[in-house]
């Protein structure tokens, strides 16, 4: 029986890896049906737990492995066969299927769910150069114009006390979907805090509890955008991209200094696409002052990150996002610059939603 148990439970994981299911199903019954009961049930409770739930799961995980990996081969060898040795090993299979399927219905499945380009009314395709250039100088003259305020006001230690980034994060949420808004989570700090530091990683979601890990090098301008990305996570937004657009949006409605944060990332974001001599261009219209804040983060990526681990992390992230069907793997990042360009909004960057079943 534990034998057909183990397979059942790795076809199963199995089957939920490979099987193509329907965008339109995943929308309604899980990414806007189930999913966000269990997020407003499972974050509030990992909000009230000061430490990451995270580390526990891997740590215990890494040593349950090790304790029934060597339970195995310490039988193995004592009874000279390898009957404990395989046992020991479908074991592990069998907890990775089970971790696997939680991951899946805990939030995975919002990987499946009906992308933000059919969700929105697109008017343009791709952008050229000088579209997204002029974006790009619009954030610059916006970090001009926003610094000194922003500055002056400063940002919250927690995003939660802000109560304009929250109004603005449900705001949007009621515009992109009619699920229920999910619950921010607070940003906590983690053991893997070196790990984010050396792979140049701002900040997670664990999608097991639902709570949202942060680098603990963060600048304080820096906060805002990657509380609001990390949430719109949690909002069921899997993709990249779209969570960089629903926390894009998210700061550019709320307060000045998380505007300024917003602008900011937009700048990165768009020196990132664009070619060196662009990439200059856009650098030398910055004032000081802004130009200071964007010199601090790159001398906070350069003193904390080791770039071979850096690059090998990304790799591997780049495979898992590909492994859950984001075909761009690490570059659907950069994807949220053609959706802000190539979307229909309102004034005051209010996206139109479709009037069809896609646009639920």
């Amino acid at each position: 029986m534990r034998t057909w148990f183990q397979i059942a439970v790795v076809g199963l994981a199995l089957l939920g890896a490979i099987a193509p299911l329907d965008p339109e199903t995943i929308e309604r019954r899980f990414s806007t049906g189930v999913y966000p009961a269990i997020q407003q049930a499972m974050t509030p409770v990992s909000n009230l737990v000061p430490f990451a739930l995270f580390d526990v799961l891997t740590v215990g995980g890494v040593v349950a492995l090790i304790a029934v990996l060597v339970r195995g081969v310490r039988r193995a060898r004592r009874e000279r066969r390898l009957g404990p040795l395989w046992r020991a090993l479908a074991a592990i299979a069998t907890g990775g299927a089970v971790v696997y399927l939680l991951f899946l219905v805990m939030w995975g499945f919002n990987y499946r769910r009906i992308p933000m380009g059919e969700r929105l009314v697109m008017d343009r395709q791709a952008p050229d150069t000088a579209t997204v250039m002029a974006l790009g100088f619009q954030a610059v003259e916006r970090m001009n114009v926003l610094h000194g305020e922003a500055h002056r006001v400063g940002w919250d230690e927690d995003p939660r006390q802000d109560r304009l980034l929250l109004d603005a994060f449900g705001f949007v949420q009621a515009r992109l979907s009619d699920a229920a808004p999910a619950v921010p989570g607070r940003l906590k700090r983690t053991l893997y805090g070196p790990y984010f530091r050396w792979t140049s990683v701002d900040g997670m979601v664990n999608p097991l509890a639902l709570e949202v890990l942060a680098n603990p090098d963060l600048l304080p301008w820096e906060r805002p955008f990657v509380a609001a990305h990390e949430w719109a996570h949690l909002a069921g937004y899997a993709n990249e991209a779209e969570a960089n657009f629903v926390g894009w949006l998210t700061c550019v409605r709320a307060g000045v200094p998380e505007q300024y944060s917003a602008w900011l990332y937009l700048y990165w974001q768009v020196s990132g696409e664009v070619g060196a001599a662009d990439r200059l261009r856009l650098r030398d219209a910055l004032d000081a002052g802004p130009a200071q804040d964007v010199n601090a983060i790159i001398e906070r990526l350069r003193r904390g990150q080791l770039p071979l681990l850096r690059n090998v992390s990304w790799v591997v992230y780049d495979h898992y996002l590909r492994a859950n069907r984001v075909e761009e793997g690490v570059r659907s990042y950069g994807e949220v610059v053609n959706l802000l360009l190539s979307a229909r909004f309102e004034d005051g960057w209010i996206p139109v939603r479709r009037a069809t079943p896609s646009g639920r």
